[in-house]
């Protein structure tokens, strides 16, 4: 796990994901990255701390990025787009720091999920290993975001599959990355 060289907070790993997800193109994982870059510069200066809590630790992770541009911001205009894309990217980056957990495919619909994810060298063709992955973003108050992760929870039970699940909610403004195992019986 990097960490920042001052603080010696372990840095989550946002850059060149597309090397390590296999469910990631160079492509979307450049987008996602640009998005959560856009939604970073609303509320913060590079670089930040992020709280991050999951079924297991609470702790802090350093995020450093650059600032985006004008031609940036206004390719990511739309606040909900850029938050949910954004999102992903921070999601997928915390579950590969804190359970070595990698993108491997994209979700179908009516799964309750977006993308499925297994550990890091896991063969991609062994969906036993896969668990599902559904991910909020947003820039509202940690109640808010409490509520998301409900929403998310409800979403993965209702899904149309049986692998376990993961629910993550990313609250840029609040600086706050949850996980949450979801058990079936919730």
């Amino acid at each position: 796990m990097e960490s920042g060289p001052e603080t010696g907070i372990p840095k989550l790993p946002l850059e060149n994901m597309a090397v390590r997800h296999t469910g990631l193109t160079y492509f979307n994982a450049g987008c996602y990255l640009e998005a959560a870059r856009v939604c970073l510069d609303r509320h913060h200066t590079p670089p930040t701390d992020f709280e991050y809590q999951n079924d297991q630790e609470e702790g802090i992770t350093l995020v450093q990025w650059e600032t985006t541009n004008e031609r940036t911001k206004g390719a990511y205009n739309n606040e909900s787009d850029a938050t949910r894309d954004g999102a992903y990217i921070f999601a997928l980056a915390a579950l590969e720091m804190l359970s070595g957990l990698v993108a491997v495919h994209r979700a179908e619909t009516q799964t309750g999920s977006d993308y499925y994810v297994a550990p890091v060298g896991e063969p991609v063709e062994d969906l036993e290993g896969w668990w599902r992955l559904e991910v909020k973003g947003t820039d509202q108050s940690r109640a808010k975001m409490r509520s998301k992760l409900r929403e998310a929870i409800a979403q993965m039970l209702n899904g149309d599959s049986n692998l376990p699940a993961i629910a993550a909610v990313i609250g840029f403004k609040e600086r706050l990355i949850i996980l949450k195992t979801v058990e079936e019986s919730i």
